[in-house]
C-alpha cells in the first residue's frame, strides 16, 4: 500500500519529507525590522526591493542567513566553536524551515598585497600542481611555485625519546623549497623610503629630530628606545652619526634592551617603519597616518622579479614555453583556451578540474581578469562574482544561496548573463534569496518582497508580497516606479574647458588620448572590465583640485557614528561647550565625558567564549554612553544623548536657528540630507549601515572638501529607483555650483542624464581598452554603435 502512494500521482496523501517547502520567519525585529513574519516559497527565487534602508538586509543577511550559519555553527565540538566567530541569535520569535544558507555579498576583498584573483580562487593552487607535475626543468614540490611560501634551510641536533629516561641526539636537515621572490619578499612591489620625511638630521634625538606622525614627544616610548638604546649618542645631530651608529640607527637587528626598567625590543627605523606602517591596509589608517605614508613611501615594482612576485627558479620552469608567471599574467579566456590544448593523462582530473574553473570565470563575466590581479583591486561587483566561482559547478541541492545586489558593477549588456546563472542555480532545487534595485533582475523573479515603505524608522514593515506584474499594479515605492525611465535632455550645458589625459596606458587602456569636458556632468561608461576605472581613477592626475569618490568600504567600530565620521561632533561639542561654560571633551563618549562603567559603549559586552556573546544595556547610563553630569547641561533644552538620538531631518532644523543654531553643524546637516539621508540618527553606529547608505555618507562627507572637480565611482550603488533621481538632483546642483562631476556608471538613468559621454570597449580585457564613442547621450542613442548606445536607445525608448 505504502508504495503505491508513493509511486501513484493520484494519490492525494503528501509525504510528511515533502510539507516543509516553505521557510517561516515570525516575528523579526532584527535592526529596524517592525515584527515582520513572512513565509517565503523553498526551490524559487525571491527578490526583495524596498529603498535604501528599508530593512532588506536586515531580514535577508542579519536574520535569515546569521540564524542559519549560528545553527551550522552549533553542530560543530565546543573545541572547534572556539576558533570561529560567535554569532549571537537574530532577534526573532520564530524561524522555521531553515535550510543551509550560502551567502555571496559585495564586501570587497581583503586588500592583503599577498592575495590575488589566482590565490581566492584556488586556480593558483592549481597551477602550482600542474607546474610541479609538467615544468621542465622540474624544480619541486607545488611549494616552489607559490610566491607566499619562501625557501628554508635549515640543520641541527634533535632529541628523541625513547621510552623512560631514553634520549638520543639525531642530526637532522630540514629543506623546504618556496617560489618566494626574496627581494620584496612575495608581493611583487619594493617600499623606497624617503629618510627625509622620518626625521630633521640637523636636530639631534633628544631634540626632537623625528617627524613621524606620534613620534614628536620627547616622552613616547618609540622615541625613548631610540635615545635610551646605547647604539646612538642622543644628544648628537643625526647626520654626524658614524657609519657604524647609522646602520644601528636604520638597520639595527631586533634585540632585547632595558628602557627605565622595562625590557623592550630595539629594531632599526626602517624595519620599525615598514611594520608600523607599510605592513597595514593603507585605507584602514586615519587621514593625517595615510598622508605621511604616501609622502615618505615610493612603491615601485621588484627589479629582481619584475612584479611577478616569484622567485628565479620557478620563473625558469616552463610547460609549453610558458612559465607559471605568464600563466597568471594572461587574460583568463586565453588561459583557458591553453590549458585546454595540455594533453597529458598523468594529469586529467586536474587539468579537468582547473579548466571547470577557469571556464567559470569566463562564463560570469570576468575572463577579462588574470590571475595575479591584486584582489584588493577589484569592485565590489567583481569580488561578489569572484566568490560566485566556487559555487556554479558545485553538486550541492536544497541549498539557500543569498545574493546582495549581484548586478552592480554590470553593464545592462551583462545583467542578463547574471540572471541566466541565478536562474540556473534556482533550477537545480536550490532556494535564492536576492537583494535587489535592478528592474532588469527584479523581472526574473518567481515572488518579489517590497520592504518599506520608507528608509530607516519610517522602513521596517512588508508592503508587498507577490509577482512581478502585482507588484506594477500595487501602489509601493517600488511598484510606482519600477517602469521609471528617464527622458534625453533637450538641451546639454555648454565646457567651461577640459581636463587632458595623455597616452593613458593603466592597465588595459590602449595608449588613449581624451579631453574630458569641465562644466558638464561627464559619464564615463562601458561593458565591465572595458578600462573605465583604469581611465578614470587611474590616469587623471591627482591634485588638490580633485575629489575622488571610489567604491572602497567606510571602516569604523560600533562607537563610529554618522555624527563622528562627517565631523559633525566637533561643533556639536563646542557649542555645547560654549553655552555651559565647559570643555567640549566631557561631550565626548570616547572621552572625558564617557559613562565610566561602559566606557562610553552603552552597552556591557559580556563573552562568553565559544558562545556568542551577550550584550546588555549600562545599568548606570541606561545606553545613554554619557556620565550623569554631562547629561544635565543643556543646548536648546536637550542635552548631548537627546541630540545624538535625533534624525538628519530633524537636526537639521535644531541646529538652523534658535539658541541652538550652529552654523558649521547645520552646513554638515544639509550635506546629509542632500544625499537622501535625512532619516539616519546621528548616533547610529556605522556597522548597521547598508552599503548604499555608507556610500552617500561617504558622498556628504566629501562635499564638504573644497574642489573644482567630482569624480564618482557608481554612486547609484544600493539606490532603490526612487532615490537615483535624488541623486541626479544633487549631482545637478553640484555642477550648477560650478563644480565637474565626472561619474564612471552603468545605471541607464545616469546616462540619459548626462552632458557628455565617454563610452569605452568596445568589449572587456584586451578587447577593451579603447573609446569607441565621444559625444551628448542624443548623439549616442542616435549612432547606435555601441553596446551601450543600443541599451540606451532601448531604455529611452527610441
Amino acid at each position: 500500500m505504502s508504495k503505491a502512494r508513493k509511486t501513484d500521482p493520484q494519490s492525494p496523501a503528501l509525504h510528511a519529507a515533502d510539507s516543509h517547502d516553505l521557510i517561516r520567519v515570525h516575528g523579526a525585529r532584527e535592526n529596524n525590522l517592525k515584527d515582520v513574519s513572512i513565509e517565503i516559497p523553498k526551490r524559487r527565487l525571491t527578490v526583495f526591493t524596498g529603498v535604501s534602508g528599508s530593512g532588506k538586509s536586515s531580514l535577508v543577511f542579519d536574520t535569515i542567513a546569521a540564524e542559519s550559519q549560528r545553527l551550522i555553527n552549533e553542530t560543530y565540538s565546543s573545541f572547534v566553536q572556539g576558533f570561529m566567530p560567535t554569532l549571537a541569535r537574530p532577534e526573532v520569535d520564530v524561524l522555521d524551515g531553515l535550510t543551509t544558507v550560502i551567502t555571496v555579498d559585495q564586501q570587497r576583498m581583503g586588500a592583503d598585497p599577498r592575495s590575488t584573483v589566482g590565490t581566492a580562487t584556488d586556480a593558483n593552487a592549481m597551477l602550482r600542481i600542474l607546474f610541479s607535475r609538467l615544468g621542465k626543468p622540474h624544480i619541486g614540490p607545488p611549494s616552489a611555485y607559490s610566491f607566499n611560501t619562501a625557501s628554508v634551510r635549515a640543520s641541527g641536533g634533535i632529541t628523541v625519546e625513547r621510552g623512560a629516561a631514553k634520549t638520543k641526539t639525531v642530526k637532522a636537515t630540514f629543506n623546504r623549497t618556496g617560489g618566494m621572490c626574496t627581494r620584496c619578499e612575495g608581493r611583487g612591489k619594493v617600499s623606497d623610503i624617503d629618510l627625509t620625511q622620518l626625521y630633521d638630521d640637523s636636530k639631534s634625538l633628544s631634540e626632537g629630530a623625528f617627524t613621524i606622525p606620534g613620534w614628536k614627544s620627547d616622552s613616547q616610548w618609540t622615541v625613548q628606545l631610540y635615545a635610551q638604546s646605547g647604539f646612538v649618542d642622543p644628544d648628537k645631530p643625526i647626520r654626524r652619526f658614524t657609519k657604524k651608529e647609522m646602520q644601528a640607527f636604520l638597520y639595527g637587528e631586533p634585540v632585547k634592551i632595558k628602557v627605565n626598567g622595562i625590557n623592550l625590543t630595539y629594531e632599526g627605523l626602517i624595519p620599525k617603519i615598514q611594520k608600523s606602517f607599510l605592513s597595514k591596509d593603507k585605507e584602514a589608517m586615519q587621514p593625517h597616518i595615510r598622508a605621511f605614508v604616501e609622502r615618505a613611501v615610493a612603491f615601485t615594482v621588484c627589479p629582481e622579479c619584475d612584479g611577478t612576485r616569484l622567485s628565479e627558479g620557478a620563473r625558469s620552469s616552463k610547460i609549453k614555453r610558458l612559465s607559471i608567471a605568464d600563466a597568471c599574467a594572461m587574460e583568463i579566456r586565453d588561459l583557458a583556451e591553453w590549458v585546454r590544448g595540455l594533453k597529458e593523462a598523468s594529469v586529467a582530473p586536474l587539468l579537468e578540474a582547473l579548466q571547470r574553473t577557469l571556464d567559470s570565470f569566463v562564463e560570469i563575466g570576468l575572463g577579462y581578469l588574470s590571475l595575479d590581479r591584486p584582489a584588493g583591486t577589484l569592485s565590489g561587483g567583481e569580488a561578489q562574482r569572484v566568490k560566485m566561482i566556487r559555487h556554479l559547478g558545485s553538486s550541492l541541492t536544497d541549498v539557500t544561496y543569498v545574493f546582495d545586489e549581484p548586478t552592480i558593477g554590470l553593464h545592462p549588456h551583462d545583467i542578463q548573463r547574471m540572471n541566466d546563472l541565478l536562474l540556473r542555480l534556482r533550477d537545480k532545487g536550490n532556494t535564492v534569496l536576492v537583494v535587489e534595485h535592478k528592474p532588469e533582475a527584479i523581472a526574473i523573479a518567481d515572488r518579489v518582497v517590497d520592504l518599506g515603505p520608507g528608509a530607516g524608522s519610517a522602513g521596517g514593515t512588508v508592503c508587498f508580497e507577490g509577482s512581478l506584474d502585482d507588484l506594477r499594479a500595487s501602489d509601493t515605492v517600488t511598484g510606482r516606479h519600477l517602469d521609471d525611465r528617464s527622458v534625453l535632455k533637450e538641451s546639454t550645458r555648454p565646457s567651461t574647458g577640459a581636463l587632458k589625459i595623455r597616452g593613458a596606458t593603466a592597465n588595459n587602456l590602449e595608449d588613449v588620448d581624451v579631453d574630458i569636458p569641465l562644466g558638464m556632468l561627464v559619464v564615463v561608461t562601458g561593458v565591465a572590465g572595458s578600462g573605465k576605472s583604469s581611465l578614470v581613477h587611474g590616469s587623471i592626475p591627482p591634485g588638490e583640485d580633485v575629489v575622488s569618490i571610489d567604491q572602497t568600504p567606510i571602516r569604523g567600530s560600533r562607537r563610529s557614528n554618522p555624527a563622528t565620521y562627517t565631523g559633525l561632533l566637533e561643533p556639536i561639542r563646542k557649542a555645547f561647550a560654549k553655552v555651559n561654560g565647559v570643555k567640549p571633551a566631557l561631550f565626548s563618549a570616547n572621552s572625558e565625558g564617557a559613562c565610566p562603567t561602559c566606557n562610553g559603549a552603552g552597552v556591557i559586552y559580556t563573552d562568553l567564549a565559544m558562545m556568542a556573546g551577550v550584550a546588555t544595556p549600562c545599568e548606570d547610563c541606561e545606553g545613554k554612553r554619557f556620565q550623569a553630569e554631562v547629561l544635565e547641561y543643556k543646548l536648546g533644552g536637550r542635552d548631548v544623548s537627546e541630540v545624538l538620538a535625533m534624525s538628519v531631518a530633524e537636526a537639521e532644523k535644531f541646529f538652523g536657528d534658535g539658541e541652538a543654531r550652529t552654523p558649521a553643524a547645520h552646513k554638515v546637516l544639509e550635506r546629509l540630507a542632500d544625499v537622501g539621508l535625512g532619516y539616519l540618527t546621528l548616533g547610529q553606529p556605522l556597522t548597521t549601515l547598508s552599503g548604499g547608505e555608507r556610500q552617500r555618507l561617504k558622498l556628504a562627507t566629501h562635499m564638504g572638501e573644497k574642489g573644482g572637480i567630482y569624480v564618482l565611482d557608481e554612486p547609484t550603488t544600493g539606490l532603490h529607483l526612487a532615490d537615483v533621481e535624488q541623486l541626479l538632483g544633487l549631482l545637478d546642483r553640484l555642477v550648477d555650483s560650478g563644480k565637474s562631476v565626472i561619474v564612471v556608471e552603468h545605471h541607464q538613468a545616469v546616462m540619459a542624464h548626462a552632458d557628455w559621454i565617454i563610452d569605452l570597449g568596445p568589449g572587456a580585457g584586451h578587447d577593451g581598452g579603447r573609446i569607441v564613442f565621444e559625444g551628448t547621450p542624443a548623439d549616442l542613442v542616435a549612432d547606435r554603435s555601441t553596446l551601450t548606445g543600443e541599451h540606451l536607445a532601448a531604455y529611452v525608448g527610441s
